[in-house]
């Protein structure tokens, strides 16, 4: 399957990275270009947690439908959905790494229709538009989980140290 990969560091513990990051009831406050979420599904955040999110791309609302379809609690989670013909699948992986997380996500995606495989060649175009919007969104992630108030261990200790 076509996609992408990248990688953060993060300077929070894991688990509070995680929670940030899955926090799909809070993504608009965090992520400026996500405009509304609606769970679509009650309970807590894991396996089969459905939502309708709307954000903005190429400077209109976008909405779309969600579910994680793979979850292990503060380790991974996958984020899929079927949108334009293509089947998409989105992994953040956390992992303990020094004194913070090593964030790994994927991208890959599949096209299903007749008319997305025929336009897959031009994929290559809109992968790079979709990895520099992901980009943005962890990017304003990791500053949430950053700034959750629960620094690592060494930044309360330069804190401290100030």
């Amino acid at each position: 399957m076509p996609g992408f990969t990248m990688t953060r560091q993060v300077h929070a513990p894991t688990d509070v990275v995680f929670d940030v990051f899955a926090d799909i009831d809070h993504a608009p406050d965090r992520i400026d270009q996500i405009v509304k979420v609606e769970r679509l599904t009650d309970g807590p955040i894991g396996l089969g947690t459905r939502w309708r999110e709307t954000r903005v791309v190429f400077k209109k609302h976008a909405t779309e439908e969600l579910e994680i379809t793979g979850f292990e609690s503060g380790r991974s989670y996958t984020v899929g959905c079927e949108s334009c013909g293509c089947e998409y699948a989105c992994t953040f992986r956390f992992e303990p790494e020094g004194d913070g997380t090593r964030v790994d996500f994927e991208m890959e995606y599949r096209p299903v229709t007749f008319f997305a495989k025929l336009m897959t060649p031009l994929s290559v175009l809109m992968s790079g538009a979709m990895k520099k919007c992901m980009e943005k969104d962890i990017d304003q992630l990791t500053v949430a989980a950053e700034s959750s108030g629960l620094a690592t261990g060494a930044e309360r200790g330069e804190q401290a140290m100030a």
